[in-house]
């Protein structure tokens, strides 16, 4: 079983009762914070996956194709010149993105690791 779930976590600061009439700033900062379930005998280390990733261009779609058991976040990616949206590609499953006509060249991209921390660029070709 393999599951991804999320949580908002909203912080509101309190406000002295003496500050009520004054002018002041406040900031009020939502966190989202994905969770996994993640079973223990899985046969691969997590940093393992993004590398593993496939991409297949059809028409203005590119498909990411995730043969791993892991979730993979994907961020910064692009083809050629052209940004492609952040997106989330399930374990042994895909997901598809729009991608520019005019977008050409192999992919590259990052993926957020467990800690939150981007990972270094990857390079791959498309399909």
């Amino acid at each position: 079983m393999k599951a991804c779930s999320g949580v908002n976590v909203k912080a509101i600061p309190a406000m002295e009762k003496d500050q009520k009439n004054e002018n002041t700033l406040q900031l009020a900062i939502i966190s989202r914070i994905k969770m996994f379930y993640r079973p223990t005998n899985l046969a691969m280390a997590p940093e393992e996956a993004p590398a593993m990733l496939r991409f297949r261009r059809s028409g203005s779609k590119l498909t990411l194709i995730n043969p791993t058991p892991y979730f993979i976040t994907v961020t910064n990616m692009k083809a050629g010149n052209s940004n492609l949206p952040n997106t989330m590609v399930p374990p042994k499953g895909e997901v598809s993105v729009d991608i520019p006509h005019a977008a050409t060249g192999d992919i590259s991209f990052q993926t957020i690791n467990d800690y939150g921390a981007l990972t270094p660029r990857i390079k791959a070709t498309m399909q």
